[in-house]
């Protein structure tokens, strides 16, 4: 069994490996670390590229194109690893990155999974969206993270290079223990992309498991090399898959009130939408919300399962205040700002 397997999902992104593989090759060593790459099928060049230019990295060939959450299913079912890093194939990582969060690992058996500082690899100096220092989310479900609130991303200054726990770890660059993370059931392959982490993560967080951010792990993310932010079917994955996520997770002393709650506000979002011309965000978040209640029945199971595998229902991570009401009302454009005045 190897000590590490670093697993990079790739779908026709043969140029984004010529640019990131070198980093991952370089800064991914030791005895019992291994550098993979699984392709979901890709019809470009991919496979050759990584045959031909990477010999040291292995190679998984998936039979299609499994999307994210399922690719990586896929391909953790071939390996064996005592930890697992999820690693998106536009990070360039960093010298000691790995042995941060392995090592962190490897002195709280209690933690079971972590990221990494991820910063911007287009402005070096900022945090990037998709992670930035650590994953959090709202009574409603919405996440923010410490640097980035909605499409607020702050300059790094240091002001959060401390280890906190989190109630998600980014999927960008996700390190996790192999065993629990299939104990758990992975990431959930109907989400197809996007919330599957804070999904995942909330599961390990409902049973127990401690998800934590290490800062002096540092790695740079382009972020949206699959789906840019305007796509309208991003903004149907995001909204379908976080009620989803919602509704497997959330306590049944919750789910009605918080239900109702985002029915009110996703109105709102797809009347803003409309509002603005965005014809194509108004009528993902609309598709979203019917596909979500079409879907219903089929997690029924998932979430009778989570309730009963659930030992930690208040979970600290999983802030009481909305942070549409701190950021959009009360003008709170910084972590520390929303969570020092949604206390005070």
């Amino acid at each position: 069994m190897k000590r590490v397997s670093v697993v990079i999902l790739n779908w026709n992104g043969a140029e984004m490996l010529r640019k990131f593989l070198p980093s991952a090759v370089k800064f991914s060593t030791g005895e019992g670390v291994e550098v993979c790459v699984a392709d979901n099928a890709s019809t470009d060049n991919s496979c050759e590229v990584v045959k031909k230019e990477f010999p040291s990295v292995r190679l998984i060939c998936l039979d299609r194109n499994y999307g994210f959450a399922e690719g990586y299913n896929k391909a953790l079912e071939k390996v064996e690893a005592r930890y697992a890093v999820l690693l998106n194939s536009d990070v360039e990582v960093t010298e000691g990155w790995l042995d941060a969060l392995t090592g962190y690992m490897d002195a709280h058996p209690e933690a079971a999974a972590c990221q990494p500082k991820l910063l911007s690899y287009r402005h070096k100096d900022r945090f990037e969206y998709a992670g930035a220092s650590g994953g959090f989310i709202d009574r409603y479900g919405y996440p923010f993270c410490r640097g980035r609130i909605f499409e607020m991303v702050e300059a790094d200054r240091g002001q959060y290079d401390t280890v906190v726990p989190v109630l998600w770890a980014t999927g960008a660059a996700l390190a996790i223990r192999a065993e629990v993370y299939r104990a758990s059931g992975g990431l959930d392959g109907r989400f197809f992309a996007h919330m599957e982490e804070i999904d995942l993560c909330w599961r390990l967080r409902s049973r127990g498991y401690g998800v934590v951010c290490v800062p002096s792990s540092k790695v740079y993310h382009v972020g949206g090399a699959t789906l840019k932010k305007e796509n309208p079917r991003k903004t149907y994955l995001n909204f379908r898959n976080n009620l989803l996520m919602l509704y497997k997770n959330l306590p049944e002393s919750e789910i009605r009130h918080v239900m109702f709650v985002r029915k009110f506000l996703d109105t709102l979002a797809a009347l803003s939408f409309l509002v603005k011309g965005n014809f194509g965000a108004f009528k993902a978040v609309l598709r979203a919300r019917r596909d979500f209640c079409r879907m219903l029945p089929s997690f029924k199971a998932d979430r009778e399962s989570n309730l009963a595998a659930t030992v930690v229902e208040n979970i600290p991570e999983r802030f009481r205040f909305s942070i549409l009401w701190q950021s959009k009302v009360r003008r709170k454009r910084t972590f520390d700002e929303v969570v020092f005045k949604a206390k005070a």
